[in-house]
């Protein structure tokens, strides 16, 4: 199994400076890489009252900048939000300057804010995104090429420097209602599933991306997110991470993701929602648990949760401790 962190620059809490969180959130990759992870991916949003992260790939340029081996993503860019061309110029941009450390991970946004900020309709973006996806490939074959579609009109492009991976960057797709899971499959190289979902419900969500990937005559490739923190006992992991994963499934719940539609205020408590669905406790725990998930999903690949945009934590030493311990206590044990 491989491991990757997902980090987020949130409006930072308690008074301090927003470039003294930039500075943690690099300084927690570069524990990343020296402690065994893979890779540190940042997601995208726009007029968010937590701050999360406008311009991913800039942030993760400046990791790129900061590491050595560190594989570093975007899960996800908000593609229909982005003309397809600079997107395919920049990540290439980046995969030359990381000499190949850059994975693309995209999705078509769920936040009407989002759209707002840029005068789109939501009710346009899995058409845009669909032509996006085509026009970033294209690009990055390094040949001349015209498109004509619906959302996007271009006429003799060709995109120069080709990309520093051969054939290109792998190009994730997050996804979560069963339509978009199959887009995954249809288009993608990997398919980044939702990291609030029990297993149950991403053994079902993974089913369906499977399908249509084979369908499409694709490899399968499953990238599990999830929500997780390893402490020196389950109380402690409860105490640190608990308030932070909680911010952020409250938000879900408020805004009746599927995953908590439905769920009473009074199930609304974390030992109800952590079930099945945060691996979160000792380091015997939590190799455990990854085990039990990658022999459930067939995934080799899981994408930490560690840092939340929504309450701007944990602290950045408590985050610090975990990288290191996981790295000691729980990535070699999960060959």
């Amino acid at each position: 199994m491989k491991f990757g962190i997902y980090s987020s620059i949130a409006n930072p809490p308690h008074g301090e400076h927003l470039d003294r969180c930039v500075d943690q959130v690099i300084a927690e990759a570069q524990h990343a890489e020296a402690s065994g992870f893979d890779s540190c991916f940042f997601g995208e949003h726009h007029q968010d009252k937590d701050g999360f992260l406008p311009s991913p790939l800039i942030v993760a340029t400046a990791v790129a900048a900061q590491t050595q081996t560190l594989n570093v993503g975007t899960s996800v860019i908000l593609l229909p939000l982005h003309h397809p061309v600079h997107v395919a110029e920049d990540v290439t941009t980046l995969d030359i300057v990381s000499k190949g450390r850059i994975m693309l991970g995209v999705g078509v946004g769920y936040q009407a804010a989002d759209f707002r900020a840029f005068g789109l309709s939501m009710a346009d973006r899995a058409a845009r995104f669909e032509e996006s996806v085509e026009i970033i490939r294209k690009c990055w074959t390094g040949e001349p090429f015209s498109f004509h579609g619906n959302h996007f009109t271009l006429e003799d492009v060709q995109i120069l420097p080709k990309p520093f991976q051969n054939p290109s960057p792998p190009l994730w797709i997050g996804a979560s209602v069963p339509s978009a899971v199959r887009r995954a499959g249809r288009l993608g190289d990997a398919f980044v599933s939702t990291p609030s979902t029990t297993l149950a419900d991403t053994v079902r969500t993974i089913d369906i991306y499977r399908q249509a990937a084979q369908e499409a005559g694709r490899e399968p490739q499953v990238i599990l997110m999830r929500d997780a923190w390893v402490a020196s006992s389950r109380a402690e992991a409860e105490a640190v991470y608990g308030p932070e994963v909680m911010a952020a499934y409250r938000y879900y719940w408020e805004n009746q993701l599927s995953e908590f539609k439905g769920m009473a205020e009074s199930e609304f408590t974390l030992d109800n929602v952590a079930r099945d669905r945060i691996i979160l406790g000792e380091p015997e725990t939590c190799i455990r648990e990854f085990h039990r998930w990658h022999e459930a999903t067939g995934a080799d690949y899981f994408l930490l949760r560690l840092r939340h945009a929504h309450s701007g934590g944990p602290a950045h030493d408590k985050i610090m401790s975990a990288i290191r311990l996981f790295g000691e206590g729980v990535i070699p044990y999960c060959e």
